[in-house]
C-alpha cells in the first residue's frame, strides 16, 4: 500500500467514533535512529498560530492504529 492511497482516509477514534482528522492532512513523528513510525501527528484547531508559527498537534502513537480500512484508518485513543 503506497502512501497516495491512504491520504483520503479518514482517522476515527474506537471508543467514541469521534473524527480525528484526515491522513492526507497530518506528519509523522519518525525515530530517525531506528528508522520507524512514533506517531501520526493530527493538526488541531486552526492548526497554525498566526503570530507565532507554531502548530498543535494531537500525537497518535504509532501502536494506536488498530485497523486500516477503505475509507477509515481506526484508532483506539483513551481519553
Amino acid at each position: 500500500m503506497h502512501l497516495e492511497e491512504l491520504k483520503n482516509r479518514i482517522i476515527v477514534n474506537i471508543n467514541n467514533g469521534e473524527k480525528l482528522g484526515v491522513l492526507g492532512n497530518c506528519d509523522l513523528k519518525i525515530d530517525e535512529k531506528q528508522g520507524k513510525i512514533e506517531a501520526v501527528l493530527i493538526p488541531q484547531g486552526k492548526a497554525r498560530k498566526f503570530f507565532s508559527g507554531e502548530v498543535e498537534y494531537l500525537t497518535i502513537p504509532w501502536d494506536s492504529i488498530v485497523k486500516i480500512g477503505m475509507d477509515t484508518i481506526m484508532v483506539n485513543l483513551e481519553k
